[in-house]
């Protein structure tokens, strides 16, 4: 374990002059037309709302689809609930785009451990391929850490073998030194990324939030040579932001962390966005 109070070398209390610090050596969004291509990627082409049915899931799909036709990368998954996984498997055959899934009561996480284990197993029998779980933040903040820890550890285990992304809900933590110990909770439970938050709350993740995972996700890897991934979720529409995010990635963890196996983005907008952009040129 190391210590929340400073992390590489960055007291929490001077985050914000390092972070201004990096974003300030970003180029221009017109010197990194290649690097807004590139993030079409990177994204998780989502719908997670209550007027969710079979056809607008299809229709998302075939949308993401395009994307690839157009002569862009394809999207990395489509994020959807678990009764359209049958429907999106269906559309998105023969193509690389994944199913991701969210589970474990989200976006609160307030529900028993067998509840949210009943729907993670509910979502893989299904087929998801990747499987998003959200914590308690509740419980995190009467500071029940091992409850938090052996939720987590249990959903490790269910889902072994497949993508597993743990929620922080960031706004909801309050503090950097909060967000830290979650996501160094989730890592040593065997989460393959942490992400910051389910695009539920307002104001959802900022590049602070985004910058303190990331000097976790170093330092574990510092450690133990293992590489966990980040998912930044508010979703994301100007290109300008989604940019910051990939060049905290670039700054921090290095290009290695640039793949769609260890950088994601939660957006739908910012596609069309990019589209627009770069159908300029």
């Amino acid at each position: 374990m190391f210590s929340f109070a400073l992390l590489s070398g960055v007291a929490f209390s001077d985050l914000d002059s390092a972070l201004s610090q990096i974003l300030a050596r970003r180029p221009a969004i017109t010197d990194l037309k290649n690097e807004l291509k590139e993030l079409v990627s990177f994204i998780d082409f989502t719908s997670l709302e209550g007027s969710d049915n079979h056809e607008k899931i299809r229709q998302l799909c075939k949308k993401a689809i395009l994307f690839g036709e157009k002569g862009l990368p394809y999207p990395a998954t489509v994020c959807i609930f678990p009764p359209f996984i049958a429907t999106a498997k269906q559309v998105l055959h023969g193509t690389p785009i994944r199913i991701a899934t969210v589970a474990a009561s989200f976006p609160s996480g307030q529900q028993p451990l067998s509840v949210k284990l009943a729907e993670i197993g509910y979502a893989l029998q299904e087929g998801a391929d990747e499987i998003e779980v959200v914590i308690s933040r509740g419980t995190f903040l009467e500071k029940n850490y091992p409850t938090v820890y052996r939720e987590l550890d249990a959903m490790r285990e269910l889902t072994y073998g497949k993508s597993l992304k743990v929620i922080l809900e960031t706004d909801e933590l309050q503090t950097p030194e909060n967000i830290a110990k979650a996501c160094e909770i989730a890592i040593e439970t065997g989460a393959d990324f942490i992400k910051t938050s389910t695009g539920k709350i307002i104001p959802s993740a900022t590049e602070e939030d985004v910058f303190v995972i990331l000097q976790v996700i170093r330092e574990h890897y510092r450690r133990t040579g293992k590489k966990i991934g980040i998912k930044a979720e508010e979703g994301i529409a100007d290109p300008e932001k989604a940019l910051n995010y990939y060049w905290l990635v670039k700054e921090v963890l290095g290009d290695d962390w640039l793949k769609p196996d260890l950088f994601r983005i939660g957006a739908n907008r910012l596609a069309d966005r990019i589209v627009e952009i770069v159908s300029t040129d």
